[in-house]
């Protein structure tokens, strides 16, 4: 794997932990929550700065695909290689024209020459996996030096994460994967206020005829106040165009259920 490694492999908060198990089960239950409501966004805004683009956090291709269908070149990246294989048979689905270039590797480390791309893509509360000050500030400085001048940022936060309910073992969805088997989520939320961290503890469940498998992983997120995080992209030198309360364009305001961050490189 290019770029850094993890500070500590016994730390179960670190926001890079998880995503491996994750892989076989992020579509499915994606599926169930955010669907492709926020892909469009993404198309529009990939379109309108044009390519090369940059997606950080790339996983299974949920919007690398889709932004690359639109003829627009794409790069995904991604330090889950479980998460880029699910993105890779996606993408040999595609016209050989239209693939996207896949890369493993780490988001604080970017293995890419500077102004190599007019926009980079951080969906989803990508940023919310890094948990410390410094690896958010390392993120957003890669960004910037792999964006061309007066390329553009776009930040998808997810505000309600800090107010989520703590529980323990409570089951969150069922259904049938593509390959048939019942899928049940059994997950625990727990809150680290002092840290701004929120913990989401998960087992999913694999019924296939009279075989169950379970596998479990925790998924960590952090999360700072919109204020605050407005002033970290402008401390990593970015001009802060638009913030933006949902994926038509609204205005951000207080009841906003998505926060949408866009900035231009500063020269």
């Amino acid at each position: 794997m290019t770029g850094l490694k993890p500070r500590s492999t016994r730390d179960p908060t670190a926001g890079w932990r998880g995503w491996n198990d994750y892989a076989p089960f992020y579509d499915w239950e994606n599926a169930r929550t955010m669907a492709r409501r926020d892909v469009r966004f993404w198309q529009d805004l990939a379109r309108r700065e044009g390519g090369p683009v940059l997606e950080l956090g790339s996983g299974t291709g949920r919007l690398t695909i889709p932004v690359a269908r639109t003829g627009v070149r794409i790069v995904g990246v991604d330090r889950s290689d479980a998460m880029l294989a699910f993105a890779r048979r996606r993408a040999r689905r595609l016209a050989a024209a239209l693939r996207p270039r896949l890369a493993l590797g780490d988001i604080r480390a970017l293995p890419f020459p500077p102004g190599a791309f007019n926009a980079v893509l951080a969906p989803y509360g990508m940023l919310q996996s890094l948990t410390t000050d410094a690896d958010l500030a390392a993120t957003l400085a890669e960004a910037r030096r792999v964006l061309a001048p007066g390329g553009v940022i776009g930040i998808d936060l997810v505000p309600d994460l800090p107010a989520w309910e703590e529980y323990d073992r409570r089951v969150r969805f069922r259904g049938r994967s593509r390959d048939g088997a019942r899928v049940t989520l059994v997950e625990s939320v727990r809150q680290d206020r002092r840290r701004r961290l929120t913990v989401f503890d998960q087992e999913y469940l694999e019924r296939r005829g009279r075989r169950t498998t379970s596998r479990r992983f925790s998924l960590t997120f952090r999360t700072l106040p919109l204020a605050e995080m407005v002033s970290r992209v402008e401390a990593a030198g970015f001009r802060p165009t638009a913030v933006l309360g949902d994926y038509r364009g609204k205005a951000w305001d207080i009841r906003a259920d998505v926060w949408l961050i866009l900035a231009a490189k500063t020269r």
